[in-house]
């Protein structure tokens, strides 16, 4: 199922490509879906496409990264055409498309946040990965070796997602906690948290990561309160791991999820896999196991 989501743009850290694996432990139909770090919402695209929740909510601390997919939902047409302005525009700046990227860039630190901004320079940064620093100004370098997605690639897939997200979404930048003080029984709430190996308050590269033990709370309140979750959190790659396992108190299945070559590894000259745990909560853990493909190993699927 991967690879038929549409998605807006390349994403750093996006569960697209495992989007299939972690449906499957899913209930088949639910009230609402909640997505507290949503990023770019790969997880609520693949679950309207496959019409399981009635609702959605969609939430990201990155305001204007929330900004893009509530306009891709709500006013694709609006949304399409000002991204066509901006990404044409880099073809005739007459100090090149490089100089181009940095103009929107500095716009956009100095106030210009519009959904057609915040757009393009996702798909014109390196790896579409979302970079800050201490100011809280957007500092990715632009890709030399591509001018980002076209609009004409984009457009399909804008008006897919509005298709199925238009009418039965809601759109918020708060606090993760906040957005969990939402969630009621009969919702799923998945849970794609700042990756520790990367995020954390004394990077200022990346939007602040969380604190592990507000975290841990968060999820035991989830658990009281008979909500059920899902949590993509630490990983493997090769012989190394990432991350700090959820604790066992909270009576969690961990599964491993095989997410591919590690792309870093590949740089490096090596072929090393990278497996993302998910975690899931009790009420979700009473559901039939889900049917796997035989090409997916033992190590997928087993239980640590």
């Amino acid at each position: 199922m991967s690879n038929s989501v549409p998605h807006i743009v390349q994403y750093q850290g996006s569960k697209r490509n495992l989007a299939s694996k972690i449906l499957q432990y899913m209930p088949q139909h639910f009230e609402r879906l909640v997505e507290p770090f949503a990023g770019m919402a790969a997880i609520t695209i693949a679950t309207a496409l496959q019409k399981r929740a009635g609702c959605y909510i969609i939430n990201d601390l990155n305001a204007p990264l929330v900004s893009v997919i509530e306009s891709a939902v709500n006013n694709p047409t609006e949304l399409i055409s000002q991204y066509s302005t901006v990404w044409s525009e880099q073809f005739c700046y007459e100090l090149g498309s490089i100089d181009h990227y940095y103009k929107v860039r500095d716009d956009f630190n100095h106030g210009a946040k519009t959904p057609a901004n915040m757009l393009y320079l996702l798909a014109r940064c390196v790896k579409g990965s979302v970079r800050y620093d201490s100011f809280g100004n957007f500092n990715q370098s632009p890709d030399k070796r591509r001018n980002g997605t076209s609009p004409k690639t984009l457009k399909p897939n804008v008006y897919a997602i509005s298709y199925y997200l238009k009418g039965h979404s809601s759109f918020y930048s708060k606090d993760y906690r906040e957005i969990l003080d939402m969630a009621q029984p009969g919702d799923i709430v998945y849970m794609d948290p700042p990756y520790q190996g990367v995020s954390s308050t004394r990077d200022p590269r990346y939007l602040s990561g969380i604190v592990f033990d507000d975290f841990v709370k968060a999820l035991d309140s989830l658990n009281k309160r008979g909500v059920d979750f899902l949590v993509s959190y630490d990983g493997i790659c090769g012989e190394k791991q990432y991350g700090k396992e959820l604790p066992t108190d909270l009576e969690l299945e961990k599964v491993m999820l095989r997410a591919g070559l590690s792309s870093q590894s590949l740089l490096l000259g090596k072929k090393e896999i990278t497996y993302e745990a998910l975690y899931i909560s009790r009420g979700l853990q009473q559901n039939p196991k889900p049917f796997l493909p035989i090409q997916q190993t033992l190590f997928d699927t087993v239980a640590l």
